[in-house]
Formats: structure tokens, sequence, C-alpha cells
């Protein structure tokens, strides 16, 4: 523990934010990153608790609280408060080996069991986490290590978001010759083209992707699997496939008049466009003209919602309504959800603190959902929403609730219901009710086809990034077993 007594003499401070008067004008990181000092008197706060939750993933009512990677979040605020960096770089690339994607991206699991927040405020796990590695790339520490060895397998794996990533690592670290195929025209999956850049800016991941080139990893973009190339001719050429294509099916939103209107978009593949556009230098004019003055409805309250919120904003959005089927969660943690369950509390991210400063109302709308697409020659114009109610574990609308909202776009986050259909389906790969591949069980990654298995979202379903790297870590020790025999990963 470095000081005994820090979390009794620091207060919990974050990363700052750019004001959203500023941070609006572009598509930028949002975040000033605290200077070496302050992010020594953060660490200070860790209390090196003899049974540290934080990094326990305890699921507790169904919800995971504490870090899915098992990170050894004492040990490295240890290090980081004695000035130890390259220790704490080695201590979390130990359970974590994309902590740059971690760092920006994840809600944070590990703060919601930290004890410190059981009375007050928890550590700053999540921003300590991302100052030991930039901090790492600063002094340059942070370098390729190729395998010294090869073992002579070869491993294809199938997609690149962040479960393809931890398995193309795990397995090239191991000696493998790992090959990973992406459809579209730069790695990073959901990473790249379904997380804003000013939530993630996709030179991080063009950065990781040159070191991971340098340790030996081959990525193939531009390769539509189960299209351009089937799984039973990568099967000839590899001695392992793993499949690792997200659950990018879409849920479809209930209402009538919806079909064949434009001006109506599934989310991720609007965030999609955007972020090539922002790629590129300029976002396709055809696009922005869908949004700049033009009133916007989003159905959805997850991060996704959130997401639309803030690009729809810098996009010169005249208003935005975010409805949420979902009652409105308390300020404050109910006595039947306390510490360190996962609270069950409201949460106005970045996207509705932007909103609020721009249009001077929180945009969301709660127990809501949308009836009717109104349009005028092919065109949305408006839409009809209605109250929502569960009533005997069924969601029921509400009589004389109606409601007509102008809106010129309508983005729809409701989340996803499992892999796209054409690779499972050209393969004979079996899935389940819910769409994803089947295995035999949750913590088992072989699918019924010999030699090939599946990680992630394809497997668990739609999650978060941290869940699939961890996905990615326990299928690549499946895989390296089924290569060799046994395994030491």
């Amino acid at each position: 523990m470095g000081k005994a007594t820090g979390f009794m003499e620091y207060t919990r401070q974050e990363n700052r934010e750019i004001l959203p008067e500023v941070r609006t004008g572009n598509f930028l990181e949002f975040h000033e990153y605290a200077a070496e000092k302050e992010r020594i008197c953060q660490a200070a706060r860790c209390m090196d608790c003899g049974v540290p939750f934080c990094q326990s993933a305890m699921k507790l009512k169904g919800m995971v609280t504490g870090c899915p990677l098992h990170n050894l979040i004492p040990e490295w605020n240890d290090a980081i408060y004695k000035g130890h960096d390259t220790h704490a770089l080695m201590r979390l690339l130990k359970t974590n080996p994309f902590p740059e994607f971690t760092g920006r991206v994840c809600p944070a699991l590990c703060e919601k069991a930290c004890i410190n927040g059981q009375y007050g405020d928890p550590v700053t796990i999540h921003d300590n986490e991302l100052y030991i590695i930039e901090k790492a790339y600063e002094k340059g520490t942070m370098a390729a290590l190729p395998p010294e060895v090869r073992s002579g397998k070869k491993a294809a794996v199938i997609g690149s978001g962040p479960s393809g990533l931890a398995v193309a690592y795990k397995l090239n670290r191991r000696g493998h010759e790992v090959t990973v195929y992406e459809r579209d025209d730069r790695i990073g999956g959901l990473l790249m083209y379904g997380i804003p850049n000013m939530k993630l800016d996709k030179k991080v991941i063009l950065r990781r992707q040159k070191i991971l080139e340098e340790e030996g990893i081959v990525f193939k973009t531009g390769v539509d699997v189960g299209r351009d190339v089937t799984v039973e001719e990568l099967k000839k050429e590899y001695d392992a496939v793993i499949l690792c294509c997200g659950a990018k099916k879409p849920r479809p939103l209930a209402a009538s008049g919806i079909e064949d209107v434009k001006g109506v978009y599934y989310a991720v593949d609007f965030l999609g466009d955007v972020t090539r556009g922002v790629l590129s230098g300029k976002i396709d004019k055809k696009l922005t003209s869908q949004v700049e003055g033009k009133h916007v409805v989003i159905v959805g309250g997850g991060d996704t919602g959130n997401d639309c919120i803030g690009t729809v904003i810098r996009m010169g959005a005249a208003d935005v309504t975010a409805i949420e089927m979902m009652p409105k969660p308390p300020v404050d943690r109910r006595e039947d959800n306390p510490w360190p369950e996962w609270p069950k509390t409201l949460r106005t991210d970045y996207g509705h603190v932007e909103a609020i400063w721009k249009f001077g109302d929180d945009p969301r709308v709660y127990e809501t959902t949308v009836k009717e697409v109104i349009s005028d020659k092919g065109v949305i114009k408006a839409v009809k929403t209605v109250k929502v109610a569960f009533e005997g574990g069924k969601l029921n609308a509400v009589s004389g609730t109606e409601k007509e909202i102008k809106c010129d776009l309508l983005l729809i986050a409701a989340g996803f219901i499992g892999a796209q259909d054409y690779l499972p389906d050209s393969a004979g790969i079996e899935r389940t009710q819910r769409g994803t591949v089947k295995t035999s069980d949750e913590d088992s990654y072989a699918t019924n086809l010999a030699g090939v298995f599946t990680a992630g979202d394809m497997h668990r379903g739609q999650s978060l990034v941290v869940w699939a790297i961890r996905e990615g870590i326990h299928c690549a020790t499946e895989v390296d077993r089924y290569l060799m025999g046994y395994t030491n990963l």
C-alpha cells in the first residue's frame, strides 16, 4: 500500500473534460489527462484491500461488479504512487492486453466495487489505468515483443474487434502464426466504426495495430469471410479458425409505417459512416444534410444512443430527443441495491451533458417507445410515441398517451439480436435461440465444427469491450490446448 492514509487525505479527481461549448466543435477526444503529480495522489487513495473486490468480477443479483479481466489493480496503483511506471505497466499487461481501449471506453466495473465507494468516492481506477499505458507509449516502454520461438501452427481469426484482437494477441505470443481477416477497410470492428472518434481516437487503434504487426500478426482487411472466402477453405489452410464477428444483427423497431422510409438508420451504421467521414477529413455532404438543422430522434438509452446524441450535436442538429423504454433510474442508490452491487442509478454521460448545454434540457424521455413513423412521399416527417409500462412481466402501451414529435432523422439504437446470418449459415455452424454461435456451455468456445471456435459478442451476445477481451483471452487458451495438446496460457 503506497500511502496508508491516502484515502483520507485526497479526494477523488477524475480526468477533466473539455467544456461542451469547445469540444462539440470537433470530433477530437474531449478529456484532459491529469499530470503525473495529480495521478500519484489519486493512486495513493487505493487501500490495497485484503480482499480487493475491484478485481473480483462478482455476479450479484444477475449483474457483475468488479473487473472481468481480474486486473491487479492494487498492485499497479501502488506502483504508480511509488513512481515505478515500468513495473505498473508489466502488472497491467499481465491481465489486460489493451488498456488503451478499456481506459477510454470501459464503464469501470472495477470502480463500482471499490471499497472507498461504500461510503464515499471510489478510486479513479479507470483513469489510473489509462495513465499507465499512455505513459508507457510516451516513454517508449510500450514496444513490440515478438515470440522467440514459433510453434509451426497456424490460426485464422475472423473479425478484428476487441475479442478477435485478444485471441490474435495471445495466440501470437504463444508462438502460433496468426492471420486476422477483417471485412472493413480498417481493423478494430466496433472499436473503429461503432465508437465515435471523440470517445476513442482511431489513431489509438492504428498505433496498436503497428505493434501487433511488428510482433508478427498479419491483418487482411477488405476480406468478407462467408462471401469472399469460406470457412471450409480457411480450414484447409489453417490449423484452427476462430470466429469473432460480433453480434451485429440490429434489433428492429416495431413501429408501423417504418418500412422503406428515408431518414431511418440503425445507429451503428450511422456512426460508422460518420467515422469514415472523420477519418477521410470530410463527412459526406449527403449525410450532413440529414442532420444539420434537423429534428433528430434516437431510440435506445444505452451507450450507443448516447454516442448518437454527441455525434448529431457535433453535426449541427436542431434538437435531439432520446427515447428510452425503461423508467428513469434513481439519482441515489436504493436500499435494496447496496454496495458492492452494480449501482442502478441515473447516469448522465457526455452526450447528455452536451445536449443539456446545447438545448437546455436533458434529451431523455423515459417509459416511451415509437408507435408509428409518419412520412410524406417516402421521407420521414415525424414519429408518434406512446408511453409504456411493465405489467405482469410484459411491456404494454398506455392508451391515451400518444404524442407526435417532429423527426427528420430517426436513429435506432435498440441493441442487437445476435450474429449476422450469412457466415454461420454458410459454414453449417449451430446457433442458439439468441442468435449467438452455440458452444457446449458459456465457458467453452468450440463450435460444432472441429477446429472452429468462437469468442466475443458472437458467442456471448452484445456486451462490453472488457468482456470481449476476456472472451478472447479464454478462447485463446482453449485453441492453444487444441493445437498443442496442452497449454501454458
